[in-house]
């Protein structure tokens, strides 16, 4: 290689050797543990092993097709995770939801066994002209739930007439970064003239480098993966207007069992209210003293309270399971906080007063 492809080289494994280093420090060594933290990390990984890959097949094409794999398999992971990145951070989501657990675990028994059954040496065609476009679209497909989910952000950045927080602006540019690396690796696999393959390696280096300098040069980055964090403003909706929001709250999650639902989300519990996620958020903080997640679940637990007092035939996880708790330990988890005892004591007491 001459010298300048030795420093492109260079550029592009060093972006994405930081870009897996960075994802362990959001995996395990930011200072407040949210749920997006570790989709940021999973997102990062992910990006980082399929540009790790074309880097090395396109600097080095005699490399072992299994190279081409891994990086192609690593795709798969990259549209969920940052869709379900944005997700926790629009529908405040602190506690892993079951239907995510099954739809990461769809797309690593997928992958592992088309991997096994299929492998890349074997099977170059297959990969090459079929299975890199059900790898693509899926891709995009959730490039387009992700841009649903934080439509009214991207709104607010490019229209520009309401004031965007720093988290909104980091949000949004995450999202924007990965749909340029979608776009550079789709027209280059395309053949556009203007793409070519290697930069999308390239461009990932520059946004892994802007992240960092963000990350480096804020003193506070707490309220980066936090969109509706009211704790430091304190500021609480005031009187009458906060009574009248909390029967509507009341009645809504009595009268039609929204706890119910295990995917119930901020978002969908605000629609139902006609205010924004801001807002509900804004209200349950400083208002209420409790986040979404601790609100809903004390209905659920009450529920559940009633339910093992009246009826000692059912299991205390279908019990769970029955009042909107998506996993035994989640549910156990809620009681206990929300009552002081586990489920199985306070049957007990229930049965043997």
């Amino acid at each position: 290689m001459d010298t300048g492809k030795e420093l492109l080289f260079f550029f592009s494994a060093l972006g994405a050797f930081n870009g897996i280093i960075l994802s362990i420090y959001f995996f395990f060594f930011t200072k407040k543990k949210y749920l997006t933290n570790y989709f940021l990390g999973m997102l990062l990984f992910a990006l980082s092993v399929r540009i790790a890959k074309s880097v090395f097949v396109y600097f080095h094409p005699e490399l072992p097709k299994l190279y081409l794999q891994f990086g192609l398999t690593a795709c798969f992971f990259i549209g969920p995770c940052l869709y379900y990145f944005l997700k926790s951070a629009v529908d405040e989501v602190t506690i892993l939801p079951k239907s995510w657990k099954l739809t990461l675990l769809f797309w690593g028994i997928l992958i592992a066994a088309v991997g096994i059954l299929y492998p890349y040496e074997m099977y170059p065609e297959l990969w090459g002209i079929y299975f890199i476009r059900i790898i693509y679209f899926q891709w995009f497909v959730y490039i387009l739930c992700s841009a649903f989910t934080i439509r009214n952000i991207l709104k607010k950045i490019i229209r520009r007439k309401e004031k965007t927080t720093p988290a909104e602006i980091w949000f949004g540019m995450l999202f924007l970064a990965n749909f340029l690396l979608f776009l550079f690796y789709f027209l280059a696999i395309m053949g556009a003239r203007a793409a070519v393959y290697i930069g999308g390696a390239v461009v990932f280096s520059f946004i892994l480098y802007l992240i960092i300098s963000i990350l480096l040069y804020r003193k506070r980055t707490d309220d980066l993966f936090l969109l509706y964090e009211q704790k430091s403003s304190g500021k609480k909706i005031e009187e009458p207007e906060a009574a009248l929001l909390f029967d509507k709250l009341q009645n809504k999650m009595i009268e039609q069992s929204l706890y119910k639902n295990a995917n119930l989300s901020l978002q969908d519990l605000s629609k139902e209210l006609n205010i924004t996620p801001h807002q509900l958020s804004q209200f349950l903080n400083n208002n209420l003293g409790k986040n979404f997640t601790s609100y809903v679940n004390e209905f659920r637990v009450n529920e559940a309270c009633k339910i093992i007092k009246s009826n000692d035939k059912l299991t205390l996880e279908s019990v769970g399971y029955d009042v909107g708790f998506n996993s035994k330990s989640t549910f156990f988890s809620a009681f206990k906080k929300h009552t002081g005892t586990t489920p199985l004591n306070y049957q007990l007491q229930a049965l043997h007063p």
